[in-house]
């Protein structure tokens, strides 16, 4: 009789259930989030495991790539997904969401999630930190502004290297204000300094990274949207079509049908917000600035503009580059204004 089994990651321990072909409990655990030991509970039960479930987490890509290393039939579930096959659930806790786990693997309701390889993994970890020393660095400056603001000291327009001699300039002759310009500056200069190094060696990763190279050939691509996407994309081969680029990060309508209720509402928004936001830029870039090699991309989006407004523009051609950049990769050659796939709405 085969068996499933269900595991609720934790920080420190998961809960884990083992369930028959019929739906009964047979193990129940908690098991350290540790690799050895969930390999070794599996293997301590005496029997083989026809799947093994554990939901999409900060903690699940590892567990799972040492678990599918070891030989076990571990599948990563889509958060979403398990998130709606509980929502009937009346009382949450980790034990019950290790049965359902268990249960959704025995019934096969579940869909797989890709795990990104360790490179893909690294790359995503580089552009995290980069983009939070970025957002504090623009806290802090706005912070400062709005501090100022309130004694009639207006900053203007700045750069990042003349921000502090502008702040230095207006503080001059107010002790306090120079107090907390000197704090803040002080953390200013580490932060910009580390931002800086950070967005040397992104600049210097998308040099070396082959499918990186090849995104930058779209227009209004450079080294932080082409390391996104290709991150986000890691393995093209497991797409059978580039078209599943749109859905994949949530740049398809909703549908709603029901009798003769039929509808499309905005987009789902699904998946990678990191990719969807990188590729709105793109996008805003093509329609707002003169871009070379993207005449009949900027054309075909002002049509849409024309009809439906420069958002949704915005999003259409953000779908559209999705489709585009994933058939580069899964082809392995650079942009081309000229073809079929381009010229064409995807």
């Amino acid at each position: 009789m085969d068996h499933y089994a269900g595991i609720d990651v934790s920080l420190e321990c998961s809960s884990v259930c083992v369930v028959d072909a019929n739906g009964k409990i047979t193990r129940e655990a908690k098991v350290a989030s540790e690799p050895e030991a969930l390999i070794g509970w599996f293997r301590s039960l005496g029997f083989e495991l026809a799947r093994i479930g554990l939901e999409a987490g900060p903690l699940s890509q590892w567990l799972y790539a040492a678990m599918k290393k070891a030989g076990l039939a571990v599948e990563l579930l889509e958060t979403r997904h398990v998130s709606d096959a509980f929502k009937a659930m009346p009382v949450k806790s980790d034990r019950n969401d290790a049965r359902n786990i268990a249960q959704l693997m025995r019934l096969g309701w579940f869909r797989p999630v890709h795990c990104k390889s360790m490179s893909a993994q690294e790359t995503r970890a580089m552009l995290t930190a980069r983009k939070l020393i970025q957002a504090k660095l623009q806290d802090l400056e706005n912070s400062l502004r709005g501090i100022l603001r309130g004694f009639g000291l207006k900053v203007g327009k700045t750069t990042k290297c003349s921000f502090a001699a502008r702040i230095g300039e207006l503080v001059a002759g107010h002790p306090a204000l120079e107090a907390i310009a000197a704090a803040t500056l002080a953390v200013h200069a580490v932060l910009l300094r580390e931002f800086n190094g950070l967005e040397k060696r992104v600049r210097a990763m998308s040099v070396l990274d082959a499918k990186a190279r090849l995104l930058m050939s779209t227009p209004a691509v450079g080294p932080v949207i082409s390391l996104t996407y290709a991150s986000a994309i890691d393995d093209p081969s497991r797409f059978t079509s580039s078209k599943r680029a749109g859905p994949l990060f949530g740049l398809t309508p909703k549908k709603h049908q029901s009798g003769e209720t039929d509808y499309s509402g905005r987009i789902s928004k699904n998946g990678d917000a990191a990719v969807r936001e990188a590729l709105y830029e793109a996008a805003h870039i093509i329609l707002t600035k003169p871009i070379k090699g993207c005449a009949q991309l900027k054309s075909w989006a002002m049509r849409i503009a024309r009809r439906a407004g420069m958002n949704k523009a915005k999003v259409a051609l953000a779908r559209k580059l999705a489709v585009i950049m994933l058939r580069m990769l899964k082809d392995n050659v650079p942009f081309n204004p000229a073809t079929k796939a381009t010229a064409m709405a995807a």
